[in-house]
């Protein structure tokens, strides 16, 4: 009786660590629609994306909402767009980047690259994720 439980209790973790493709972007600050950018590594501006712990910013159009920061983090690529996640988007919604964090310049939050998490536990939501698809030096990324 206690094998079966404990093999039931296995599966349910099983089942819920599981990762899919779903991200979620329910954030009443930011407009969700639909863009696709591709970016190439082999380009100089981009490089820095073939080392772990670099992140690039990048300004095309459609590019999110006010553009994306793209960051490798050694176990994957990463992309945020670069609006203010807790705010309505105003004159300074656009985050700056630091280092493997980004930050509001209108609150002064900052948000870790390789979680998307606010450093201020208080604030109610991540940056907003958008889906990656890499393919050599070609990276896709899309909503």
């Amino acid at each position: 009786m206690k094998f079966v439980k404990f093999t039931n209790l296995f599966l349910l973790l099983f089942l819920f660590a599981c990762e899919g493709d779903n991200i979620n972007n329910n954030n009443p600050f930011l407009p969700n629609f639909s863009f696709q950018v591709t970016i190439n590594t082999s380009f100089p501006l981009y490089s820095p994306l073939q080392f772990p712990g670099n992140a690039v910013i990048v300004n095309e159009v459609n590019a999110g909402i006010l553009g994306l920061v793209v960051f490798n983090s050694g176990s994957g690529i990463f992309a945020y767009d670069l609006a203010c996640p807790n705010q309505t988007l105003s004159s300074c919604s656009t985050m700056t980047l630091q280092g493997i964090e980004v930050k509001c310049p209108c609150d002064e939050a900052t948000y870790n690259l390789f979680t998307g998490l606010p450093s201020d536990p208080q604030l109610r939501y991540p940056l907003r994720r958008y889906r990656v698809e890499v393919a050599g030096a070609t990276i896709r990324i899309f909503n």
